[in-house]
């Protein structure tokens, strides 16, 4: 059992916990993270440490309430106490000197973004961090994310904050202006990883995916988080979750990912009459 020190709604049906979890905080590192499940019949769901305080031993957890597990766990109050917490999982990011690093980030996976964007700033590096949305509301962790980021570029589907576009429309244009990049990393929506990837290809620059695949077990033993990285198969939850882009097969990843998408609305709906 954890308990939930701390519940802050930042964004629509957007929650974000403070944990106190004095193990995985001393251990965990940028990149890795956690699985929670909310109580006996919940399932295992997959989430990124989005920070950590070792001193105070507590962890923060960011999620979205998108299906019946993750609407259950949002229900719990400060407080209450989340039934399993495991971790840290996967490896971490590697962080070390590169240069420039572009962070490409959308959605909840801004909250990924942060502690890797934070981590590397530490190091030395110059980080340009990119950050999209369908629209402002959605944008979360924007002045934690400005303090680490040597420039923040922020856009949005319907133009309701920066420049009206995609995270590619940014990225495009920065590369366009002869910025010397060493690294780029992206996270969020898959599609949006896939055209970061392919827009990073073309210019040869070194680019890392952090994958969202479905995932049950987290130790790789169920193999339902397969993904084929460079044609061998690679289990996100102990090789991952970040892959050398360039070599995922992300038409792959999206179709398992919506292998499902059947099942979840169904659960949706009868959570919805739970309710």
């Amino acid at each position: 059992m954890t308990l939930i020190l701390e519940k802050k709604e930042i964004g629509p049906k957007i929650k974000s916990y403070t944990l106190l979890s004095p193990l995985i905080a001393k251990k965990q590192k940028p990149g890795q993270f956690l699985v929670v499940r909310a109580s006996e019949q919940g399932e295992r769901i997959p989430l990124t440490i989005a920070d950590a305080d070792p001193q105070e031993g507590t962890i923060r957890i960011v999620f979205q309430e998108v299906g019946r597990s993750t609407k259950h766990l949002g229900k719990l109050n400060q407080g209450q106490e989340i039934m399993d917490v495991v971790g840290p999982l996967g490896q971490p990011s590697r962080i070390e000197l590169f240069g420039t690093v572009i962070i490409a980030a959308g959605g909840v996976g801004i909250a990924e973004a942060y502690p890797i964007a934070k981590a590397l700033r530490t190091v030395g590096n110059r980080v340009i961090t990119i950050l999209g949305a369908r629209n402002k509301e959605l944008f979360i962790m924007l002045e934690e994310i400005a303090k680490v980021s040597n420039e923040l570029f922020t856009i949005t589907d319907d133009g309701s904050s920066g420049k009206k576009g995609l995270v590619t429309d940014q990225l495009k244009e920065l590369l366009d202006r002869g910025i010397i990049v060493d690294k780029v990393i992206t996270v969020g929506p898959t599609i949006m990883m896939k055209a970061v990837s392919e827009l990073t290809k073309k210019h040869s620059i070194p680019t890392m995916a952090s994958l969202n695949p479905i995932m049950i077990d987290a130790t790789g033993m169920c193999g339902c988080c397969r993904v084929s990285v460079g044609g061998e198969t690679k289990f996100t939850c102990v090789d991952g979750p970040e892959f050398d882009a360039h070599k995922v097969n992300f038409d792959q990843l999206i179709s398992r990912l919506n292998m499902y998408k059947d099942s979840e609305r169904i659960a949706d709906h009868k959570c919805k009459l739970e309710n």
